[in-house]
């Protein structure tokens, strides 16, 4: 999130306002607030997750969107946009304007330095609220790591997909991700290769 919040908004008056607007900003607890841009490597590790998420889904079992759908945690909670968030059979709508997406399986949100905490911390928070959610995936745009929180009941449990030969699992999707496809086109820095004394 960003700072100048507008405070004591409804959900629906945050509704009207953002539907308006030329620029994005989230809701939560009667505040709006902005969203900053987004580097290089974020947007084309967003497109890589879309582009190849699709190729493995296929049309129709499953429905992905892009970082322009809101997603709702609960009636009067946060109001976001992830970078990429996909539901399982039809998705479901707040209203008639279908820009605000209920039942998420999956979401993705690829960390900037300025918007970790806030993936980490508060925005995980309200996101396990969501009964469909099954993972919730944190991709550094930094170097080859993804980091996929599943849900196993009443328990989150961590897996890590560390290099570009490793591979991202999603179970309730049944695909899997290549790193190297999720980072494709993508500026790595080089590692050094280790020394030993």
């Amino acid at each position: 999130m960003a700072a100048a919040p507008q405070p004591n908004l409804t959900p629906e008056q945050y509704l009207e306002i953002e539907r308006a607007a030329e620029t994005k900003s989230e809701y939560f607890d009667g505040e709006m607030f902005a969203m900053s841009g987004a580097s290089a490597a974020h947007v084309l590790i967003s497109g890589n997750l879309a582009f190849h998420l699709r190729l493995k889904i296929g049309q129709g079992r499953c429905t992905s969107f892009g970082s322009d759908m809101k997603v709702r945690t609960g009636a009067a909670g946060l109001y976001t946009y992830p970078d990429l968030s996909v539901a399982h059979g039809q998705a479901l709508f707040g209203d008639e304007e279908e820009d605000v997406l209920l039942n998420p399986v999956v979401i993705f949100e690829v960390l900037s330095p300025s918007t970790e905490a806030y993936d980490r911390g508060l925005k995980f928070d309200q996101y396990r609220s969501i009964e469909s959610l099954r993972h919730y995936v944190l991709v550094s745009q930094h170097r080859p790591l993804v980091e996929c929180h599943t849900r196993q009941g009443d328990l989150w449990v961590a897996s890590i997909s560390r290099g570009l030969d490793a591979v991202l699992r999603l179970e309730s999707l049944e695909c899997e991700l290549s790193m190297h496809d999720v980072y494709e086109g993508v500026r790595l820095p080089e590692v050094p290769p280790a020394r030993f004394s």
